[in-house]
């Protein structure tokens, strides 16, 4: 086989493999209706927010959600978290008031109402968020429901829970619209935003 031949396969190769890369990244970025259809994240769950009232997935109608997973004693993804989307809400401009952040603690065992509310009303946080915990069985259930990993790590007080750190913006009927992951810029994210309200 002449070298022409060979170069001309491996250039073939190549433009298949971006074709697939580029598939993979707008499905990360807007999964088909069939994807949520075969158990997108997102289901029936019940918490309670930081005054102790009931919060159920019907609550997340009516508006879009950013929704995450994380505790108060994060060291780092969370407070991060926060950050960002607090500087993405800024971005969204008239949009800003159609989207709420919901933060749920994957650590029920020291994250009451109380500490929840104390710990999201840090002035360095976006005004606004929505905290919700419960029991351990109940944070179990939204964790299964959304497809989030958390895990306890260490002894005492000072434990640590290791846990996914993606985001999920949920539409106003309560369904799953995209993953906004994390590590990606204020911009991005608010052009992601843009992008899902705009689709409806």
């Amino acid at each position: 086989m002449s070298l022409k031949w060979i170069l001309r396969g491996m250039v073939a190769i190549l433009a298949v493999a971006a074709v697939a890369l580029v598939a993979v990244q707008i499905g990360a970025r807007r999964p088909p209706p069939s994807a949520v259809a075969q158990g997108g994240p997102g289901g029936p769950f019940s918490l309670v927010d930081t005054s102790g009232r009931p919060f159920t997935q019907e609550d997340l109608k009516g508006r879009w959600n950013i929704i995450f997973f994380g505790f108060t004693f994060c060291p780092d993804v969370c407070p991060t978290t926060l950050d960002t989307l607090g500087r993405t809400l800024d971005l969204l401009g008239r949009d800003k008031d159609k989207v709420r952040i919901i933060f749920v603690s994957v650590d029920p065992g020291r994250d009451t109402p109380e500490k929840l509310g104390a710990y999201l009303a840090n002035p360095a946080y976006p005004k606004g968020v929505v905290g919700l915990t419960g029991t351990p069985e109940q944070v179990a259930v939204v964790a299964r429901a959304y497809k989030v990993f958390y895990q306890k790590e260490g002894e005492g007080d000072a434990y640590l829970i290791n846990h996914s750190s993606i985001s999920y913006l949920m539409d106003p009927s309560g369904q799953f619209a995209r993953v906004l992951p994390y590590g990606m810029s204020p911009e991005d994210l608010a052009g992601q935003i843009r992008d899902a309200i705009k689709r409806g």
